[in-house]
């Protein structure tokens, strides 16, 4: 199998359709494009919880599975409230380098206000690298939880800051030298700085307060994969204008150096906010200094358009995150 994120017609055939018990407490559980799983606790309140993993190799990485975490409960409408790490260590790690990854999880849990509530860390024969699991666990009130259930033909497509941040700054943090042979250091710096954008917290709060019908945060497979998720999920087409998709020039470089798509490269950072009301909500959060724009529409039927100028295509299905091919 392709490294990344499970092909989805193997996710759906060989994954969720083996799950077929089902609890009155689960509001929303696991499905196409659903990161965040609804617990009801009682008649007001509800658990919201999701799992995230990455390989570590520096406190970066740490901080990013931790944000990924975050992001998922902030897209169902909860607010992220502890977090449990699962940490297993290769025996090459030092105790300095377990110091440093806990360093930045409890760091960025301290921004987000959430809790390392517990977990697991062993040392593992065999791991050449250091591999974390976290589980986000977050706070709901009843009905007030959002999902891609929600989502109907005619509401707009709004996407907040730029697309491919995560991927960007990732690649640029381990290829800086390499890309200083042609551009500028200042470019450089300013791609491996894009990690401070990671935080959709913020837009989905605001886009929730708005009358948001549905949110989805763009991840691994990049734009085009959670582009095609929340339509094979609300089960409608979709039309989008690539010119309207936001993206920063230093990802464009990045991207063009390594020969990637940045429409299929790992896009942390950024939120994709279905709405009735998609100008409005463009405008608050530029008010608020988050820029945003709308890319489309979801449409009747199954067809998923995407055009750039007079040329229009199909979305194609998700493929592998493109930064694997650098990796």
């Amino acid at each position: 199998m392709k490294v990344g994120k499970l092909a989805e017609s193997v996710l759906t055939r060989s994954v969720l359709r083996q799950i077929k018990n089902k609890n009155e407490n689960v509001q929303n559980g696991a499905g196409v494009g659903a990161d965040c799983a609804i617990f009801a606790l009682s008649d007001a309140d509800s658990m919201a919880a999701c799992v995230q993993e990455a390989a570590v190799a520096g406190k970066a990485d740490m901080a990013c599975v931790v944000q990924r975490a975050a992001n998922n409960l902030a897209c169902a409408g909860a607010t992220p409230v502890a977090a449990l790490i699962a940490l297993l260590i290769p025996e090459t790690a030092e105790e300095t380098d377990i110091r440093a990854w806990m360093d930045a999880a409890e760091q960025t849990c301290r921004v987000l206000g959430m809790q390392i509530a517990g977990g697991h860390t062993e040392v593992c024969g065999g791991l050449e690298q250091a591999h974390v699991t976290v589980t986000g666990i977050g706070k709901t009130m009843r009905g007030k939880s959002v999902s891609l259930d929600g989502a109907k033909p005619g509401q707009d497509i709004v996407i907040s800051k730029w697309i491919a941040l995560e991927g960007t700054a990732r690649l640029a943090r381990m290829n800086g030298e390499r890309l200083s042979a042609r551009y500028p250091l200042h470019m450089i710096e300013k791609a491996q700085s894009f990690d401070r954008y990671l935080s959709i917290v913020p837009e989905a709060e605001l886009a929730m307060s708005l009358g948001a019908c549905a949110l989805h945060d763009v991840s691994g497979g990049g734009i085009f994969r959670a582009l095609w998720e929340i339509a094979e999920r609300a089960g409608t087409g979709l039309c989008v204008d690539l010119k309207q998709i936001p993206i920063r020039q230093e990802t464009v470089e990045v991207c063009e150096f390594f020969g990637i798509n940045p429409y299929e490269l790992l896009a942390g950072g950024s939120l994709l906010i279905l709405t009735d009301n998609g100008p409005d909500i463009v405008r608050e959060l530029g008010l608020r200094g988050i820029p945003a724009s709308v890319a489309g529409k979801l449409t009747e039927g199954n067809d998923r358009i995407v055009i750039n100028g007079e040329e229009r295509r199909f979305l194609d299905r998700p493929v592998s995150d493109e930064i694997h091919k650098v990796l």
